[in-house]
């Protein structure tokens, strides 16, 4: 598929935040915990949930939707187990195009004491090292190694509950870790622990599976764990902030005034602080909860604003700093004020790269090295034919950047938007985009 894009227009209207990719792929990880069947509530039909039912139907799991979500993009999942998982005829391929296939590891420790499988895949942004993963599972007594064949060897024979220090505030990796030890009976300490958006929703959900967790939303977790998990269980994953921040960007690059309904304000505030601080002006309603009971969400309303360079440089942090998902939508942002601005992406070798394609569009930027670049402002963006990058964010920034740029753009190829988005081009129309899905 690609997006046929006619910008440079304004856009007005309301659109909603979907559902998070990061917390519905943690939670749907996380039901393979459970010998009873789950519920997970208004999930999104996105690429990367694909990938993983084909994994979990290939090893035995009953994986069902049902129309019965809050929005045309989303829909009820009904997943059981089956009597016995085996591994034996696991979809490979759907495996190795996501590197959530990683986060099978700490519920299938409690499946098998000795298994393999597929080296995750997913966006290709440089070394994204595991090593998070393998220290923090081995102080659970889970050990992970290379195997032949592209595989990870886990063995699982001796868990034990145990004191883990995370090597890096990994979200993914801390996931794993409450996964591994929500079923190790005892208490279990994490320790600079991401308190990330996905895993404080996780942790509700384990929560809701009788797994108990204190320090929910702090750099410790302490879960006491349970011997086992038979229940009817049903998980609300809550609304995305990177979706959010994809919005503001674009309402702050085509200079428009649009509502963004449901936007989990706790997971915003420095970016919204970081837009403030380059003239971004909004208004922000008051707080309601989503349907998990613990996230807050506001609806904020974008204005026309004159835009200036960053005084500081723009960096990610764990939260509560920018997310690292978030920085991207800086980028076209910067393209607009005046001054300049540097975007400094210390977490992945290669992502700062991509941002260069931008160029193709007429952004003004620098690449200082594979971490930083430097983009002046504003600059008139101009219509190109740009291959998308093989990564979820790079490639939504560069369709916010021809969504702004005057004369038809074609964003090709565009299966790493739809990693995250389901029929993004739908909702954007709503809104007033003039673009389309062509085959």
């Amino acid at each position: 598929m690609h997006y046929r894009v006619s910008g440079g227009n304004s856009l007005s209207g309301a659109v909603a935040t979907n559902i998070s990719k990061n917390a519905a792929v943690a939670m749907l990880c996380a039901s393979l915990l459970n010998r009873g069947k789950t519920t997970l509530k208004n999930m999104p039909r996105i690429e990367e949930l694909n990938r993983l039912v084909e994994v979990l139907e290939s090893i035995g799991v009953s994986v069902e939707w049902r129309e019965d979500g809050l929005s045309a993009q989303a829909g009820d999942m009904i997943i059981i187990p089956p009597e016995k998982v085996t591994l034996e005829n696991i979809n490979r391929d759907s495996a190795e195009r996501t590197r959530s296939i990683s986060m099978f590891i700490g519920p299938l420790a409690h499946l098998f004491d000795d298994f393999e499988i597929p080296r995750p895949g997913g966006c290709r942004l440089g070394e994204r090292s595991m090593s998070a993963h393998v220290k923090a599972l081995a102080k659970l007594g889970i050990e992970i190694a290379e195997s032949s064949g592209g595989n990870f060897r886990v063995i699982s024979k001796n868990k034990q509950p145990g004191e883990i220090v995370m090597l890096e505030a990994s979200d993914t990796g801390v996931e794993n870790a409450l996964m591994a030890a929500a079923k190790i009976p005892g208490k279990t300490t994490i320790k600079f622990a991401s308190s990330n958006y996905m895993v404080q929703d996780l942790c509700v959900f384990l929560e809701g599976m009788g797994v108990r967790i204190e320090g929910i939303g702090t750099s410790t977790l302490i879960v006491h764990g349970v011997y086992e998990i038979d229940e009817e269980v049903e998980g609300y994953p809550s609304e995305d902030p990177i979706e959010s921040m994809f919005f503001l960007s674009l309402a702050a690059t085509t200079k428009s005034s649009i509502t963004i309904e449901r936007c989990p304000i706790d997971f915003l505030e420095l970016e919204l602080l970081t837009l403030e601080a380059m003239g971004f002006t909004y208004k922000k309603g008051n707080v309601y909860t989503a349907a998990n009971g613990h996230t807050k969400l506001v609806d904020i309303t974008t204005e026309v604003s004159n835009l200036h360079s960053s005084p500081e440089k723009i960096a990610p942090r764990p939260y509560p700093g920018i997310n690292i998902d978030n920085l991207p939508f800086f980028v076209p942002v910067a393209t607009q004020a005046t001054g300049r601005t540097l975007i400094h992406d210390w977490v992945y070798e290669n992502r700062a790269i991509y941002y260069m394609e931008m160029t193709k569009l007429g952004a003004d930027m620098v690449l200082a090295d594979v971490h930083r670049v430097f983009i002046n402002g504003p600059t008139a963006l101009k219509a190109a034919e740009v291959v998308c990058p093989p990564a979820l964010r790079p490639a939504t920034l560069i369709l916010i950047g021809m969504l702004a740029a005057k004369g038809e753009s074609t964003l090709y190829n565009v299966y790493p938007v739809n990693r995250g988005y389901e029929k993004l081009h739908s909702r954007l129309a709503q809104i007033g985009a003039k673009i389309e899905a062509v085959e």
